[in-house]
């Protein structure tokens, strides 16, 4: 059941937790005006999953290239057989999904600058994503979503659908011998059958297949069985890439399937290398950053030539050991007569409700 400034206009896909519908929702108080919402349903014993997306995404809002949430709580409906249902509205991708912008590609194969332009978004999703401690450990084309820009023929891409996220260093409740696997299998790297435990660097081999899928236009590990993926992850194995794609690609690819962790970097890391072309704005930055630093280490410089050399002297003073001084009050005539003498200072006397003396050089 919906209420009624809620209006159903087709089904948009389905999850381990539940099934997304795109859906109208027209202004309460009369007005024409309304909009449309991808929305998230699940029922009475997927809520937690639910809830816990909802969290991170309140988190994350506002950050580039993460799908943003409507709302800040979920709302509570009834299905047609009259099941409670929680819901989640998120903005609308009028392209859909990357698996659905792939196909609309000649044998799903994306133009290279594309595939440059969307994983440079995907890395900047994911640098907001741990920065906040979080691993999504679900990245492929179906949890990332195509958005066209206003006024433009780009694109932007935003990652979703956090169900599976988890906090770094977390170790799933359903990891286990029977269920190897913390994600979707074909995207999933060697240390999510071994370790049990996610890190950062797992989705990290998640983009390095999404670029190889987006190169060659077939999933990862294309034609391995299912249930022999996990042999063959333990045995070094990683996906094969194509000797023909370009040389930065591949060797993109192979930092994000290296076996050792700490060799993979980080998404911040990533988006430094030379796959990823920089912008003019960014390219900009960095001349003028260059343009400060050269301009402060010539100052420096020329402080430095500046400084007159010690002498010897200098150097035997300095070496002494300081002088310990005393003090010792005088009175107030023998002040005047020191004074007198080494100053050569005369002394004006003031009134005689007065007890101190002004001075005039001379």
């Amino acid at each position: 059941m919906q209420s009624s400034n809620e209006e159903f206009v087709r089904f948009l896909g389905e999850g381990s937790f539940g099934s997304v519908n795109l859906v109208r929702y027209s202004n309460p108080n009369g007005s024409s005006s309304s909009y449309l919402s991808a929305v998230k349903s699940s029922h009475q014993e997927d809520c937690d999953s639910l809830q816990s997306e909802l969290k991170i995404l309140l988190e994350l809002k506002g950050y580039p290239n993460i799908v943003t949430c409507l709302g800040d709580s979920l709302q509570e409906g009834f299905s047609e057989l009259g099941d409670r249902l929680y819901k989640l509205q998120l903005e609308y991708a009028s392209e859909g999904s990357l698996t659905a912008f792939m196909d609309k590609y000649p044998d799903r194969k994306l133009p290279e600058p594309l595939i440059k332009d969307f994983t440079k978004m995907i890395l900047r999703g994911l640098v907001s994503v741990h920065g906040h401690g979080y691993v999504h450990c679900d990245i492929k084309p179906d949890n990332i979503l195509v958005f066209p820009r206003p006024r433009s023929s780009s694109y932007e891409v935003k990652i979703s659908d956090f169900g599976n996220a988890l906090e770094v260093g977390e170790v799933p409740m359903f990891w286990g011998s029977g269920v190897p696997w913390v994600g979707t299998p074909l995207y999933m790297p060697p240390e999510s059958v071994r370790y049990g435990v996610v890190y950062r660097t797992l989705d990290l081999w998640s983009v390095g297949c999404l670029v190889l899928e987006m190169y060659t236009g077939v999933s990862p590990w294309e034609g391995v069985r299912l249930d022999l993926l996990a042999t063959r992850l333990r045995c070094g194995e990683a996906p094969e890439i194509p000797e023909s794609l370009p040389s930065d690609a591949k060797d993109f690819i192979q930092t994000c399937f290296s076996r050792e962790l700490e060799e993979r970097g980080s998404a911040y890391e990533l988006l430094s290398h030379p796959f990823l072309p920089r912008s003019e704005v960014e390219e900009e930055e960095e001349e003028d950053k260059k343009t400060r630093n050269s301009f402060l280490l010539k100052l420096f410089r020329r402080r430095s030539s500046n400084k007159k050399p010690r002498t010897d002297d200098a150097v035997v003073i300095s070496e002494k050991k300081p002088l310990n001084l005393r003090f010792f009050p005088a009175k107030a005539s023998q002040f005047k007569t020191t004074l007198n003498q080494v100053l050569r200072l005369k002394f004006i006397p003031l009134k005689k409700s007065t007890n101190f003396n002004s001075v005039s050089v001379h």
